[in-house]
This record gives structure tokens, sequence and C-alpha cells, in this order.
């Protein structure tokens, strides 16, 4: 039996305004999130990871804009919709944490004051309820105290702390979809593993799905159930995560594990990947990635024609003109 789909990402193009004209930052981008499931968006720095939550929380900046493709959360497309329409969806049907909870969280309201706010606007509680749920939910992510955290503010608390606010206010809304921006870069190693763990857990109590935006490959492994890997605003490759961390295939892809210390080799060394992340107003002939690709003088096309995607084995794509030459 197939898992519902809570997202349907097809087709997706957005560019930017930059000094009156357009610049392409994502370019055909299609992806599907399941209940219970975990997607995870991967790449550099600039690579359309974050662009593509804002584009699908209706958040863009003034400059950005969707030219085409549909955004479906549980069967509507948000593309098209006004502010006001979207603003609808936003909490109740999709929640986002953020990298940095302090620019989410209010630093001049209390904890309880933020949660309750949450749940009569959401929920449609009254005070009284909302202060019940609320102390269930603070319980429910694991802080102790959850009543005296409630009357705490946010400079009170350590940044653990504030993230695991961060997501119980979000999921005190029970949406369908989770929107995890690098929520776990701010922290230490040890609450990294904690919050990971939280989230997975988290996702098979809310039968929800959650897209988790991340450049740590190390992170992917413990909490994706697929991965999408961006270079330049283009998907260059979306697999199981078995897929892509045993057997990656586009060479970028290849190049960000490589640049994974592995502590389980007596002698590791990490490989940065060479040359330069391309502009947003460079223009390049052919693949995205081919000045920076050692295989692309091996290909004739690399730098003439932009590769498209192929499905090399059951659910496992890639788009690079090596890999469809060795697979024909």
């Amino acid at each position: 039996m197939e898992q519902e789909k809570v997202l349907e990402v097809e087709k997706l193009h957005a560019v930017f305004r930059i000094d009156k004209k357009e610049y392409e930052v994502l370019h055909d981008i299609s992806f599907t999130v399941h209940r219970n499931e975990t997607v995870c968006i991967v790449g550099e720095s600039g690579c359309g990871k974050s662009v593509t939550t804002l584009c699908i929380m209706g958040l863009l900046p003034k400059n950005g804009r969707i030219t085409s493709g549909k955004i479906l959360l549980d069967g509507q497309n948000l593309v098209g919709l006004s502010d006001n329409e979207i603003r609808k969806y936003r909490g109740k049907k999709m929640g986002m944490i953020f990298q940095e909870p302090m620019t989410a969280l209010n630093p001049l309201l209390t904890i309880g004051y933020q949660m309750r706010e949450n749940l009569m606007n959401h929920r449609g509680m009254n005070k009284k309820e909302a202060d019940e749920a609320a102390v269930k939910y603070l319980q429910t992510v694991g802080i102790a105290n959850a009543p005296d955290r409630m009357k705490q503010y946010p400079f009170q608390l350590s940044g653990g702390l504030r993230q695991r606010v961060l997501i119980a206010m979000v999921l005190s809304a029970q949406p369908d979809l989770l929107i995890a921006d690098e929520p776990t870069t701010a922290l230490d190693v040890t609450i990294q593993k904690q919050v990971l763990t939280l989230l997975n857990d988290l996702k098979k109590d809310m039968n929800a799905g959650i897209l988790f935006i991340t450049h740590d490959l190390g992170v992917v492994s413990e909490i994706a159930d697929r991965v999408v890997v961006l270079y330049a605003g283009r998907k260059v490759e979306e697999g199981s995560v078995k897929q892509i961390i045993e057997h990656p295939l586009h060479p970028y892809t290849i190049g960000l594990l490589d640049a994974v210390p592995n502590i389980d080799k007596d002698e590791f060394e990490p490989k940065p990947i060479p040359g330069q992340f391309p502009n947003l107003q460079d223009v390049i002939p052919g693949c995205r990635f081919n000045p920076r690709c050692s295989h692309a003088k091996e290909c004739d096309l690399c730098t003439k024609e932009n590769p498209q995607m192929v499905e090399v084995e059951p659910g496992h794509f890639v788009a690079c003109h090596l890999v469809t030459k060795e697979s024909v």
C-alpha cells in the first residue's frame, strides 16, 4: 500500500531579481514527501535548499518569485495563492523549525505566552486549555519542569532548550508537514543527537512528513529516508538514504561524501571539492558542475548539454552524462 503524499513539488522554477535582471535560482525541482517519511535536501550553501523551503512556505523575499511549477500540500496547490490565503496553511498544515530559535522566538515574551498564543490561534483553545496543552507539548519534547519553563524568557534557556521549545510550538499546531531548516547546526554534538532522535520519534507519533534541510551528510545518515541532492539550484541526484550513502553516482554527491571525515579509518582526511561554487549570475554551458568535475573531460556533452534526470535503478535518479553513458 502506497504511503499518503503530504507534499509534492513538481517542476518548480524560481528566480531572483538583481539590478533589474532576473536570475534563475531553482530549475525544475521535483520531489515528494510522504507521511512518516523524512526527506533530506542536501548541498553546499547557495545550492537552493533554503530557497526551496521559502517557496513552499510562501516566504520568498520581494525580489524573488516562482515562475512555474506546482507545490501541492495535501493536494492543494500553494503556488499562486495570496499572502492571506497561504497564511491559513502556515502553522496549521505546515510548520517550520529554523536554524536559530532566537530569531523565531520573541525575546520579549515568555515561553508560556508564545506557546499559548500559538495554540489559541491554530487550535481554537481558550487560555486554560492552551496552558495545559502547552505544558504537555513541552514535556513531549523532553523539557523537564515544564510549568516553570513556561514563565521564563527565551534568553534564560540554553540553545538546546530553545530549539526544543520551537519544536514544541510547531508540533502543537499538529501540522501535516514539518520543515526543519538546518535545526541542529548551532547545537553541540550531544544536543544535536538528542534533537535528531526526538524528530525521528515525533515523526511517527505525528503521522507527519518531514522535509529536513542540511549540508551535513552525517546528519543525513541518521535521520533521512530519502535524499535529494541539489547543486546550483538543480537536482542532481535522488534516492534512498542507503543508495545515496553507499552507492552515490553523481560526482558532486561523491565529492560531498568524500569531504566528510571518517573516524572509522586509521587515517582520514577530508577531501574538499575543488573549485568554487558558481555565482548566481555565472553563465555555465552544459552541466553546472562541469567546471569542478574531474570527469567532465571524459565526456564532450558535459560542457554542451544540461543532463536530464534518469532512473538508473528503482528509486535512484541521477542527472549526469557520464553515468548515463556508462549505463547505456
